[in-house]
């Protein structure tokens, strides 16, 4: 790395080359505290479900993937041969994040999205990607919002029971089963139900790095945990906060929405990763990192967004980022160097900390010791797709913490519509 970039990244208190190690044993602390019963910075939700053992053979749910930024909903209807074909597909804003809304006004909202779908089934898979605890009859209960959803009055509520209490107001006349589940699980549920032929898993992982970041695995029995069955667990990671945090990080917390929270997804998910390199690159065009009159381009800019920041490391020279424009300027090539090897750094902090989530779900779900039967992971999020080699750090990194390291056997793999799929399943899994 340039001696001024990394000088500049020590003064600020960033991690350069984050030790993965550390923040996986730092994980694995936090949740033996929550499952434990203890304080602590991951919620550890318990959901009462497991992958379920037979297909979903001849049946229809009607499905919910409530996420960051969109509100999709359709109906999955599942042939003879369990084999699933999707219809009336919508996608629409999520409500509150075009202003504040009430508790009455947002889930009217709902009952209006769904519209489209009133009475094609009386089973609903909810997939409500924000931090819930899960009853046991299948229900969710709100703990807060992330990723800047204005309505604060549905905190502490029973998401599934209010719905299919507007639902009725809306006119539905089947008395519907709403079962909530997180993302996280219908992407490990996802996984489970697309097992190719000849392969066996010990067990499943679901992991998300989109507009948000968690992660969900199958804790099995454990004596040093009461009362606790085998059963999949959603982490709620991106609550954590015993992570460095930089400058940057602070700064951005600062300006956030709800700050104090989601520290960890706050430093590498989709909904701050532009607003996290704006602040670093204001403060290295504020302290001179680059030529006079690049700082001076530079400090114009107002705010940066996931894709903008993306697109300079996807093509430095290109004009079509507000950085290359800028860069094309009036930058040298050593301007062109450091803006680059700046923005690496904060994107490969994302992919060890995505590294460390994954790999202390395969360690705390006790699986993967036999090559032939390696964990599953699923992983969706176009962060960890489509953002600069993201993935391949990620694969690269696991593949020294968990199979050179502690001998663990794993599979990343992906499926189509893996959330509306797993969200189906989800939401015909009897409780």
């Amino acid at each position: 790395m340039n001696t001024a970039v990394a000088a500049f990244l020590g003064r600020h208190n960033f991690p350069v080359k984050q030790d993965i190690d550390a923040v996986v044993d730092a994980l694995l602390f936090d949740m033996n505290e929550g499952l434990s019963g203890r304080k602590a910075g991951q919620d550890m939700i318990r959901t009462f479900c497991n992958p379920p053992d037979k297909g979903p053979d001849g049946q229809s749910v009607i499905v919910i993937d409530a996420g960051g930024t969109n509100f999709r909903s359709c109906l999955v209807s599942f042939d003879g041969k369990g084999k699933p074909s999707i219809d009336f597909m919508e996608k629409t804003r999520m409500p509150g994040t075009d202003g504040e809304l009430s508790k009455k006004d947002f889930f009217d909202k709902f009952a209006e999205n769904l519209e489209h779908l009133k009475d094609k089934s009386d089973k609903i898979g909810f997939c409500f990607s924000y931090p819930m605890t899960i009853t046991e009859d299948g229900d969710g209960v709100l703990i807060n919002f992330s990723k800047e959803i204005k309505a604060p009055e549905v905190v502490g509520s029973h998401i599934g029971k209010e719905l299919a209490k507007a639902l009725k107001a809306h006119g539905w006349k089947k008395d519907v089963k709403i079962s909530l589940l997180n993302d996280t699980v219908a992407a490990l549920l996802a996984g489970a139900a697309t097992v190719a032929d000849g392969m066996k898993y010990s067990s499943y992982v679901g992991f998300i790095l989109g507009t948000g970041m968690n992660g969900a695995y199958i804790q099995g029995e454990d004596s040093r945990y009461k009362n606790l069955k085998r059963q999949i667990v959603v982490c709620e990671s991106g609550k954590f906060a015993d992570v460095i945090k930089s400058d940057f990080d602070i700064a951005l917390d600062k300006k956030s929405e709800k700050p104090g929270t989601g520290l960890m997804e706050k430093q590498c998910s989709g909904a701050y990763m532009g607003p996290l390199s704006y602040e670093a690159v204001h403060a290295a065009a504020s302290e001179g990192l680059f030529s006079d009159k690049f700082c001076q381009s530079l400090l114009q800019i107002k705010g940066l967004t996931q894709i903008e920041m993306d697109n300079f490391l996807h093509a430095p020279y290109s004009t079509a980022s507000i950085l290359g424009a800028k860069a094309a300027e009036s930058a040298t090539a050593d301007d062109y160097d450091k803006l680059f090897q700046l923005l690496d750094a904060i994107v490969d902090r994302c992919a060890r900390l995505a590294t460390a989530i994954l790999a202390a779900c395969v360690i705390q779900g006790g699986c993967g010791k036999e090559a032939t039967k390696p964990v599953c992971l699923l992983c969706d999020g176009t962060s960890f797709y489509k953002t600069y080699k993201v993935r391949p750090r990620v694969e690269s990194y696991l593949e020294e913490i968990l199979l050179r390291q502690r001998e663990l056997y794993y599979e990343i793999v992906s499926c189509d519509n893996d959330i509306t799929l797993g969200s189906a399943i989800g939401g015909l899994i009897k409780k």
